[in-house]
């Protein structure tokens, strides 16, 4: 199996740390002279062989694609044409396609996009893998081979990959392969995961059509290729043929086999089954990731225990009343902590409850009717939908008048009595606006007016905590949090890529949401998105 790009502890990790450390200094010493060396028996799972019943068990609302993965692997050295596993992330691809190969006990070469961020990493860490090298101080932590060009690479794979084969044939001669620890069969398998991240390499089509094509360039029925992308076999052009991947397909978790999956290895299910009552609906509605949603069950359910003394008891409907009342209030707030965006709806819809309690005035009921959105949208991820509308409709010559200190209220004082000249052309104007349809900006400019509209909700905030916690932190958390929002937007078709412009060579992105969905969610915000919208 691979070194450290694989996501597993390996046995050659265990080993190497096996050894009891008395100083630093023979430490590294006793790695420099005393390596572990690696064998054939590397490129298995390693452990113990894992049952299908273990392996059904350890995937819930994943036996219909285990059974097809092993449909298409076959039995042993069966050829095989390439796979395309696809999906949502966090929906177990990876995982299931090493545990798959842990019950197989096949041996495998695994490599990440994402460790390997570029294409010479790539070509290394497998050739690395395939002649049994691993970077330690005795080497000075450098490659087996430096391999820069895919037709070096292509020389250099099908010379390891025929050694490797030899070396897996010749274990037949010496003892049943079937043992534990020991590869089942001669054929290997080069497993790519996150290959949707090479598009974002330098050459990127070049090295995505080399990817494609490695089946066909390499021609040994004793390899087999399986690519892991996020992304669907659409997403991915190329102007050359190759042999056609048989595409499988992890589908978004549902409701229900999120519930099995966090209900696995609780010590108290009944307990943790009524809490997952109360949050697992509202959260579904925001993220179906199994990452993100145990990561914030895990602080969330401390929260639900609080009333209790013993964490073993076992739940009645008065208790579940008692713990949702006490709970309650958390859920809420914690929708919206994925981002850094100070959110202050929470006050406010708390003060807008009490205000329409006492009674309030038809036309605040009005406007706070208006005001509501079917779907959940945590307060950062509106944000960046109302700077998307604006970077499509405004101009981008007029963004430093309209987004200055003033909020762009004074554009409106400088404006002159109309003639009907002037009306006429505006309406000719925004005939040929509406035709042409909303603009597109590049990510640059979106991030500018993020920033300055995030800005602008600071002034007419008047909690200056949430703010102080806002700088603390740090540009680079809020710039990463918003990336990946604006990856979930173009995935929810709020935002689509609108192509590549050809001076600037950079992805270019429009705004689909209408107006009036614009000025729904910002009425939620309450933030005053007609100051900003130019208009003809």
């Amino acid at each position: 199996m691979g070194n450290e790009e694989s996501p597993q502890i390996t046995r050659r990790a265990t080993r190497l740390s096996s050894s009891t450390p008395v100083t630093s200094n023979e430490v590294e010493t006793e790695k420099i002279t005393k390596p572990y060396k690696l064998t054939v028996n590397d490129f298995v799972f390693g452990g113990e062989k894992l049952s299908f019943d273990d392996l059904l068990s350890s995937f819930p609302a994943r036996g219909n694609q285990i059974r097809e993965l092993l449909r298409l692997l076959g039995p042993v050295n069966s050829p095989m044409l390439p796979l395309f596993v696809y999906g949502d992330p966090s929906t177990g691809k990876t995982s299931t396609i090493l545990q798959i190969f842990r019950h197989l006990n096949r041996p495998f070469v695994y490599a990440s996009c994402l460790t390997c961020y570029s294409l010479q990493i790539l070509f290394e860490s497998v050739l690395d893998q395939l002649l049994l090298h691993k970077k330690n101080a005795a080497n000075g932590y450098s490659s087996a081979k430096r391999c820069v060009k895919p037709s070096d690479f292509v020389n250099f794979l099908r010379g390891d990959l025929t050694s490797v084969i030899e070396k897996l044939k010749s274990l037949k001669k010496v003892g049943p392969s079937k043992l534990a620890g020991k590869p089942n069969g001669n054929m290997l398998y080069l497993i790519f995961d996150n290959l949707e991240l090479i598009r974002e390499w330098d050459k990127s089509s070049t090295a995505l059509s080399f990817m494609f094509n490695l089946y066909d360039v390499l021609k040994m029925h004793e390899v087999g290729l399986i690519f892991i992308s996020n992304t669907s076999p659409d997403t991915y052009y190329s102007n050359m043929g190759y042999t056609e991947h048989v595409p499988v397909y992890f589908p978004e978790y549902t409701e229900d086999d999120l519930r099995q999956i966090l209900m696995r290895n609780q010590p108290n299910r009944k307990l943790y089954s009524s809490f997952l009552d109360v949050v697992l609906r509202p959260f579904c509605r925001t993220t179906r990731r199994v990452d993100e949603l145990s990561t914030v069950f895990s602080s969330l359910f401390r929260k639900y225990c609080e009333p209790l003394s013993d964490l073993a008891s076992v739940p009645n409907e008065e208790m579940k009343r008692r713990l949702f009342s006490h709970f309650r209030p958390h859920i809420a707030p914690s929708l919206n902590e994925i981002f850094w965006v100070p959110s202050k709806s929470s006050t406010e819809a708390e003060t807008n409850k009490d205000t329409t309690q006492k009674g309030s005035t038809r036309k605040s009921e009005v406007g706070d009717h208006f005001a509501q959105i079917d779907f959940h949208m945590s307060t950062s991820a509106k944000y960046l939908l109302i700077s998307a509308f604006l970077a499509s409709r405004n101009p981008a010559t007029l963004d430093a008048s309209l987004f200055d200190s003033t909020g762009g209220s004074d554009s409106r004082k400088r404006k002159r009595k109309a003639s009907e000249k002037s009306i006429e052309q505006k309406e000719v104007a925004e005939q040929e606006l509406l035709m042409k349809g909303p603009g597109t900006f590049p990510l640059e400019r979106l991030l500018a007016i993020f920033q300055c509209i995030t800005s602008a909700a600071d002034s007419f905030d008047e909690d200056e905590h949430e703010n102080d916690d806002l700088r603390a932190g740090g540009d680079g958390g809020l710039m990463s949090d918003v990336l990946l929002q604006l990856s979930s937007l173009c995935n929810a078709n709020f935002i689509i890529k609108g192509g590549s412009c050809p001076l600037e060579g950079s992805t270019r992105y429009r705004s689909t949401v209408s107006e009036d969905l614009a000025l729904k969610v910002a009425r939620s915000l309450k933030f005053p998105l007609p100051n900003y919208l130019y208009r003809r």
